[in-house]
Parts: C-alpha cells; sequence; structure tokens
C-alpha cells in the first residue's frame, strides 16, 4: 500500500511519526503528572476547609482562590518529586514504576510537605490549624496534609501510567 501524499509534501506515514508540539507535551509524563495532581488535589483542598482557621467562615470567592492555590502548590510538589525520582531512575519511570519508586515519589512530597506547613504554620504564620485539625507530635503539622502526600501520589502514578501505555 503506498501512503497518501498530503499537501505539505509529507505522507500520513511520516505525519504519524513526527507528532507536533501538543501531542508531544499531552504524552510528556510530567504534563500527565501534574494534571492528574491538579484534578486529585483540588478536591482535596475543599475536604480540608473545616480543618484550618477561618476558612469555613471565609467568603466563598476567598476560600476558592485559597484551595486553587494551595491545589497549585500541590502540583509544583507532585512535579519536584517526579523529577527527583526521574534524576535516578529516568523521565519515564512512571510509565511502570516500582515500589521503590513510588516510595521515592512519595517520601518527596512528604519531605516537603512536612517543611512546608510547619513553615507556614510557625514562622511564616500563614494559616493555622483549627480544633479539628489531627496534629503530627513532636512535628506540629497536621495529619491531612501529610495524608494526602501518602494517599494522592499512588493514584496520580496509576493515572499517568493508564493515560500513557
Amino acid at each position: 500500500m503506498t501512503p497518501v501524499q498530503r499537501p505539505n509534501g509529507r505522507s500520513d506515514a511520516s505525519a504519524r511519526r513526527q507528532p507536533g508540539p501538543f501531542r508531544r507535551a499531552v504524552e510528556a509524563p510530567v504534563v500527565n503528572v501534574a494534571v492528574f495532581a491538579l484534578l486529585l488535589n483540588y478536591p482535596w483542598e475543599f475536604l480540608q476547609v473545616p480543618l484550618f482557621r477561618g476558612m469555613p467562615e471565609a467568603p466563598h470567592w476567598d476560600a476558592i482562590k485559597v484551595c486553587t492555590r494551595a491545589t497549585l502548590g500541590d502540583a509544583v510538589i507532585a512535579v519536584v518529586a517526579f523529577w527527583g525520582v526521574a534524576a535516578v531512575t529516568g523521565a519515564r519511570w512512571i510509565l511502570c514504576p516500582s515500589a521503590g519508586q513510588i516510595a521515592g515519589f512519595i517520601a518527596i512530597g512528604v519531605a516537603i510537605t512536612l517543611v512546608l506547613e510547619w513553615l507556614a504554620t510557625g514562622p511564616l504564620g500563614r494559616w493555622a490549624y483549627a480544633e479539628a485539625m489531627p496534629v503530627l507530635p513532636l512535628l506540629g503539622v497536621g495529619l491531612t496534609p501529610v495524608l494526602q502526600w501518602v494517599l494522592l501520589p499512588p493514584l496520580v502514578a496509576w493515572f499517568v501510567r493508564r493515560q500513557l501505555t
């Protein structure tokens, strides 16, 4: 069978071999990590609202902006954690991740979260926990932000793998 010539001089076969920039971005593991991190962390942030002082009483739009900013930060943490593992194993690790790679993905996210939560609730005073927030002893950091980074990264990895393989 002879490939069909297109007006630009390329055949159908060569057009398939060279994906455009949008397709390359959509198929990039790190882009998928960011997208699925956004999709999974956004509802988590809204579910945590009652656990942060002042959030349940905040004007609706203000609370949405806070949750959106937090979710964007979560996506950045996920990308940093992805690249942390990729630095050791290569960027395609997420297509067939080992238990150790998932553990590394989780550990980097948890470590970043512990530092950020400690800074934000302590020296920087960016936010405070409500009485309902369970706090980890010794660390003084809320349990749900840490659980977020234990539970969601394996789901992010699972969705990325399903999307790209």
